[in-house]
């Protein structure tokens, strides 16, 4: 590899040949060398989205001139579209607040804006950082990118997926089965009523993730090194959010409090358990499923779950229920990563946050994740779904416990000692309480309608 020597405020520094980034970046580089996790798409374009945004306003502020803040908005606006995604090149475990990542964006978009420029040198540190810091610039960029996560992706996809939940409730409202509490048998549902409740799991997770929003929205902009705004002018974070909100057409506006802004990260920490109850509700939902269609001879087989591949590599034909366990290890990993950002929140250290790029890349991660995981488990599990509506029937006829319809004629204790001998026998519910002389032919006929005990009630 060919080298350029650049100088920064500690000295001489070997940096790529074609590299657009400078010294700061290349210190960082050698000096985090420690997961290969590197920033993603969104909060690179987000970076973009606040460079660009500082860029203009400084120009319209006559701050810089015309053509300096254009160019540094013409270079910024190709970083939000991933031109340069290459050259964000760093570790996610690097300074807590994030300066590594803030002084890479200042580095390409000052070299390209010199590039733009082709006369005018544009400084990362002067022009391309005017009125801002990292300190409030990184905790900018994880809200907006969050946002922009939440807003066009996890909520769209749980969106569809709960649509096709509700649309497989009406689809199975017929299927009377075995309810099941404790793993044991309980009273009758139906298969529509069970993923009519699945539907509204993620509705109210949907709900949730909507309800954070407002807060992820208020952004830190403005309180530059420690909350005070120093070498901020009066009025450019104000404008710079205006500008952000306008081109994102989010309603995103300056924080309530510096200090609250970039010495805590209370507002990631609350949408980090937003995605954690979604992610919870995720996992009941596939685990359901993948033990509804167990089997197919030996497990409960209710329903029939799509066949995508082959399930093991000594036994033939075996099937697995393979997108209920990927929807169930996305689960578990927006769980861990949810501890991972309380943890990380909860080391605010009195005007700064230091755990800040973990933060980011969990959250986004977790959304991500999150979102695509749904999708999938939509389009491969969900919408090709089958009742087995004879298994049910076979089960729900086999089921003592429906006994239960039968209390308010013979009594709670009757009715355990006809469940008892149904079980120890095999012998129908129906046949021990005629037998037993408890009821006529034509009153168990009415309160053992087993489609009628899925309504409730009593008869």
């Amino acid at each position: 590899m060919k080298y350029r020597i650049e100088k920064d405020s500690m000295g001489e520094v070997k940096v790529p040949a074609d590299a657009m980034y400078g010294a700061s970046t290349q210190r960082a580089v050698d000096n985090f060398p420690i997961s290969n996790h590197r920033f993603g798409r969104r909060f690179i374009w987000a970076l973009g989205l606040v460079k660009g945004s500082a860029g203009t306003v400084a120009g319209e502020m006559d701050f810089k001139s015309p053509a300096v803040s254009e160019a540094i908005r013409k270079a910024a606006d190709q970083v939000m579209a991933g031109d340069f995604d290459d050259q964000f090149v760093l570790d996610i475990f690097q300074t807590g607040s994030g300066t590594s990542t803030n002084t890479n964006a200042n580095e390409v978009i000052a070299t390209r804006a010199t590039e733009v420029l082709g006369d005018t040198r544009v400084h990362p540190n002067d022009d391309v950082n005017f009125g801002q810091s990292s300190n409030d610039v990184i905790p900018t960029a994880i809200h907006v990118s969050a946002v922009a996560a939440l807003r066009e992706g996890l909520l769209p996809a749980l969106d569809r997926l709960a649509a096709s939940l509700e649309a497989k409730s009406d689809e199975f409202s017929d299927v009377v089965k075995s309810g099941r509490t404790h793993l044991m048998d309980a009273t009758p549902v139906t298969l529509g009523q069970e993923f009519g409740g699945y539907a509204a799991q993620v509705r109210k997770g949907a709900q949730r993730v909507e309800a954070v929003l407002p807060e992820l929205e208020e952004l830190a902009l403005g309180g530059t090194a420690v909350g005070t705004g120093i070498n901020a002018p009066d009025g450019f974070a104000a404008a710079v959010i205006a500008l952000m909100a306008e081109r994102t057409g989010y309603s995103l506006r300056e924080a309530d409090d510096h200090f609250e802004a970039q010495g805590a990260k209370d507002a990631t920490v609350s949408a980090s358990g937003a995605l954690r109850t979604v992610a919870v509700s995720l996992f009941k939902i596939a685990n359901d499923i993948r033990f509804l269609g167990s089997g197919p001879t030996s497990g409960i087989s209710e329903i029939k779950i799509p066949s995508l591949q082959p399930g093991s590599s000594i036994m033939p034909g075996k099937v697995n229920p393979v997108m209920s366990e990927m929807m169930m290890q996305v689960a578990a990993q927006v769980i861990g990563n949810d501890v991972a950002i309380a943890w990380g929140g909860a080391n605010g250290n009195f005007e700064l946050n230091v755990m800040m790029p973990m933060i980011a890349h969990n959250l986004l991660e977790s959304a991500g994740i999150l979102a695509n995981g749904c999708d999938a488990f939509r389009e491969r599990c969900v919408d090709g779904l089958e009742a087995n509506e004879k298994r049910a029937q076979e089960l729900v006829e086999k089921n003592a416990i429906i006994v239960t319809a039968l209390n308010p004629h013979i009594g709670y204790d009757n009715g355990a000692k006809i469940a008892k001998e149904a079980v120890a026998t095999g012998r129908s519910v129906r046949d021990l309480v005629l037998e037993a002389g408890l009821m006529t032919g034509d009153e168990l006929d009415d309160a053992l309608d087993i489609k009628k005990m899925t309504e409730g009630g009593l008869r």
